[in-house]
């Protein structure tokens, strides 16, 4: 069969499940989950692949899927990604009344995409006309949500990790993969935007470290708080210092700091012993993120220092900036003009911050934008509001850039493989990056 036969086949195989891909993605988003507990997302998607016949390992990192298939060699192994969790956004009209989760980024439509795949592959004969491997991964736990949680996860061995692809790369999960494909749900849908696709890009894909952060002052009666030591007062001072270094903050670096109080204090007559804060450092550049990390935790002890409290601070990597294989995108943007056509797609745009761009960093990697929903990305007005471009034409998309790189010989991909430069080692990152022993 040539690639063109190849790429009509799965097409055809994914509209002949159109509705059963669109009912797993409205599935998922009736019962959102948040990270690392996406137990009944997960069944959802085990179902799909049992009734294929697929093998897959279940409760990688917790929830997590990955299913293998083998191609009639095995020159390369690309991996096609999709993530389970919801954000909190308790406005939302399908947001759980306990969590308050809600699939308002489109991960549920990623799911849906990536099980379209599965339904191309499994109902066909194309594996054995690929000269390479596809695995599919379902992966938890993208949304930095939750943080204290996690780290009790931590705590308790079951991870090492704050983030699924990150906890993924820990356990060896990529150590046979040579290249990652990806798609993100964008919100084209508001207005009259011809352009519906695109291969994605560095811009809007800042890296991220989280920080949690816990005041210690000491507890008095409300009435005689020169007995006590106000936690409270030197959290507002901590944040206050953070919005005074605004201004040291290069505009190339994009630096974003958004601090929430996740307690303020425990009774209202009672001095606030115990505070506690969350908060992000994004940026654009390893480097500039780390920059930004040391003047918020100064700011941050300072305000410790002021009042006489203690300032605990942890620091957990989210994820890191983006690397992009230009390659890649040639191959994916070629596709994405085969299945939307050329007038609705463009090869750069915005990115996301996404712990995708950890795995880039180790091999080439995308993150397509393919839109379908209108609203705002994590906005209680977020809707698929195009199911045929959020799920089938994602799948199209995702299905028809892994047979492109693997048909031919898997010349497209040896290619691809072949002129990236991994900025990192698995070795290096774990080290360097996660702060964890090496691992092999």
């Amino acid at each position: 069969m040539t690639v063109e036969e190849l790429k009509k086949t799965a097409c055809d195989a994914i509209d002949a499940h159109r509705e059963d891909i669109i009912a797993l993605g409205e599935r998922i988003a009736a019962e959102p989950e948040l990270g690392f507990k996406e137990v009944r997302t997960a069944a959802k998607i085990q179902a799909v692949l049992d009734s294929l016949n697929l093998p897959h390992e279940d409760q990688v990192a917790i929830t997590g899927i990955v299913a293998p298939l083998k191609g009639r060699r095995s020159k390369l192994n690309v991996a096609i990604l999709g993530e389970l969790d919801a954000v909190v956004v308790p406005g939302h009209p399908k947001a759980d009344p306990v969590t308050g989760a809600a699939h308002c980024c489109g991960h549920h439509a990623q799911s849906a995409a990536v099980a379209g795949v599965a339904y191309a592959l499994a109902t066909t004969d194309l594996m054995r006309h690929l000269d390479g491997d596809i695995t599919l991964m379902f992966v938890p736990a993208e949304e930095g949500v939750e943080l204290e949680y996690r780290r009790g996860l931590i705590d308790a061995g079951k991870l090492s990790m704050l983030g699924g692809k990150p906890e993924f790369i820990v356990r060896g999960v990529f150590d046979d993969v040579d290249m990652m494909l990806m798609q993100h749900t964008d919100c084209t849908e508001n207005g009259d935007r011809a352009c519906k696709a695109t291969g994605g890009g560095t811009r809007g894909a800042l890296g991220v470290i989280a920080k949690t952060v816990r005041y210690i002052g000491k507890e008095a009666h409300g009435a005689r708080p020169y007995e006590g030591i106000n936690a409270l007062n030197a959290a507002e001072l901590g944040l206050m210092g953070i919005h005074a270094q605004r201004e040291t903050f290069r505009d190339e670096d994009n630096i974003r700091i958004h601090p929430i109080i996740t307690k303020g204090g425990d009774l209202v007559n009672v001095v606030p012993a115990d505070v506690r804060i969350e908060t992000y450092v994004r940026g654009s550049s390893n480097e500039a993120i780390a920059d930004a990390s040391e003047k918020v935790n100064r700011a941050l002890r300072a305000g410790a220092m002021a009042v006489g409290a203690r300032c605990e601070i942890t620091e957990m990597p989210i994820c890191m900036s983006l690397v992009e294989s230009e390659e890649l995108k040639d191959v994916a943007y070629d596709n994405l003009r085969y299945v939307f056509g050329e007038e609705r797609c463009a090869r750069n745009g915005e990115g996301v911050c996404s712990e995708t761009s950890d795995v880039s960093n180790l091999m080439p990697t995308i993150q397509m934008m393919i839109g379908g929903a209108s609203g705002k990305l994590h906005g209680d007005d977020f809707r698929i509001a195009d199911p045929d471009l959020a799920y089938i034409g994602a799948a199209k998309a995702l299905v028809c850039t892994a047979i492109d790189l693997l048909a031919n010989g898997a010349e497209k991909g040896q290619n691809v493989k072949d002129r990236f430069h991994a900025p990192l080692t698995r070795e290096a990152y774990l080290r360097d990056w996660c702060k964890l022993p090496e691992r092999v």
